[in-house]
């Protein structure tokens, strides 16, 4: 059961990376305000009030603000990985376990960080001696 779930997981992770993926994209974007300008346009706007007009306009720059925030969302996680990176990897004592820790499943990263609670957890102890 253990070993579906672990499938099933590693699945569902490849699947959210590439949709976030899409959603980042200002390709996806472009079709979103495309798609956007063409329903407000395409509405006979002469018998709304101007409360249903302003709603449509809020609810339409909503909807192109979810991929506007997605992308930068991933340009500035994708720059945070690599800096931690390179201070990993300048570090001698560091463990390197933990380079590209954003490409391991949740469950190894759940498992690292129980490591390393008990790592600060030995270091408390110690300092309290």
């Amino acid at each position: 059961m253990k070993t579906i779930y672990i499938k099933i997981e590693k699945f569902f992770e490849k699947i959210t990376y590439l949709i976030t993926t899409i959603l980042g994209s200002s390709i996806t974007f472009f079709l979103a305000f495309v798609m956007v300008v063409f329903w407000f346009f395409n509405r006979q706007y002469s018998n709304h009030d101007i409360n249903e007009v302003i709603r449509d306009l809020i609810h339409g720059v909503t909807f192109l603000s979810l991929f506007v925030i997605q992308k930068e969302f991933s340009r500035f996680s994708g720059s945070l990985h690599l800096k931690v990176n390179e201070l990993v990897a300048s570090t001698e004592t560091a463990s390197n376990s933990v380079i590209n820790v954003e490409s391991k499943t949740e469950i190894e990263i759940y498992e690292l960080q129980k490591e390393y609670a008990e790592l600060a957890e030995k270091i408390e102890n110690t300092e309290e001696k």
